[in-house]
């Protein structure tokens, strides 16, 4: 049974930093796509950044662009979400999301994603 395990949430104060990370584990066919999804209260769950297993490559949500780094370490099966300038509106509970496909580096979208963890809580104050 594979199993998505994030850490790293907490509480900081606008234009502080948090880096997520997310570890798989257990997944027979293998992952092929990872990615960082957030819903804040009263709100959609939307995609903030994704990234290719096989090729490195990355999408980022246009309003955290320059703010957040996604990477990953295939040897650990971990990707981090390093996340700097945080502000309130970045608050919510970040998702993990994981698929055994290739990224579609067009779009980060829940669809494309069959495995998910659990969230991680993210308090941004002013």
């Amino acid at each position: 049974q594979g199993q998505l395990k994030e850490s790293g949430g907490g509480s900081v104060q606008t234009g502080g930093s948090l880096n997520l990370s997310c570890v798989a584990s257990g997944y027979s066919d293998g992952i092929g796509c990872m990615a960082y999804f957030r819903q804040a209260p009263g709100k959609q769950r939307e995609g903030v950044a994704l990234i290719d297993s096989a090729t490195d490559g990355t999408n980022y949500r246009w309003h955290v662009k320059g703010r957040f780094t996604i990477s990953q370490d295939k040897t650990r099966n971990t990707i981090y979400l390093q996340m700097n300038s945080l502000k309130p509106e970045d608050t919510g509970v970040y998702y993990c999301a994981a698929d055994r496909w290739a990224c579609r580096m067009s779009a980060i979208q829940a669809p494309d994603f069959n495995y998910w963890g659990q969230g991680t809580q993210v308090t941004v104050s002013s």
